[in-house]
This record gives C-alpha cells, structure tokens and sequence, in this order.
C-alpha cells in the first residue's frame, strides 16, 4: 500500500532550525510527479508550504520562500523540507503529500497520496 511517513518534527525555539523527511514506500517513487509539504493550524485550512517536481524545479509559499528549501533523494525515495530561522508562526502540524505522474506541481490542497502529519512547534 500506498504510504508516506514523516520524521523530524519536534520543537525548537524561534530562529532554529529543523529538518523534515519524508519516506516513500509501496509505490515507486518515481512516479510521483510532484512531492509536497503542506501545514495545518487546528482551525483553520491546510495550506501548502513547498513542492518539488520531477525536473527538481521547485514552488514555496511567500510566507516561507528564502527560509525554507524543500529537497528530495529519489534513490532513497525520500523527500525532506529544511527550515530555516523558524518562527512562532510556522507551528503546525506537517504533512508530506504526493502527485501522481501525469498531474501537476502547485501548492493547491488537492494531492493524491498523504501523511500522518510531523508536529512542529515553534516557542518564543
């Protein structure tokens, strides 16, 4: 089946540093068009965070371009979303999500394939 299982959340205080990975299996990787992080506030509505395509070409929310760098490891079937000078405001919790082939790479809540969720905590 079908799974993506985040790893690396944790807390931090603002202006740390965290790195999220997110491990492929049952299907192969390479079928995934884009690869996606989305986040979500108890709340409020998922937002996407960062993706990445099958050309590495890469899509970031305003609100963390420059800050966080998404990347992936396709041999290792691993995504992974380094962040950067973390503030209060990106607490959440952390989704990794998946694109199949023949789709498109946007940063819209409508992926395939998805997490559990990686919690995030950012303290002033």
């Amino acid at each position: 089946q079908v799974q993506l299982v985040e790893s690396g959340g944790g807390s931090v205080q603002s202006g740390g540093s965290l790195r999220l990975s997110c491990a492929a299996s049952g299907y192969p990787y390479s079928s995934y068009y884009c690869m996606g992080w989305f986040r979500q506030v108890p709340g409020e509505e998922r937002e996407g965070v960062a993706a990445i395509d099958s050309y590495s070409g890469t899509y970031y929310a305003d609100s963390v371009k420059g800050r966080f760098t998404i990347s992936q490891d396709r041999a290792k079937n691993t995504l992974y979303l380094q962040m950067n000078s973390l503030k209060p405001e990106d607490t959440a919790m952390y989704y990794c999500a998946a694109e199949a082939a023949g789709g498109s790479c946007h940063l819209r809540d409508e992926y395939n394939y998805w997490g559990q969720g990686a919690q995030v905590t950012v303290s002033s």
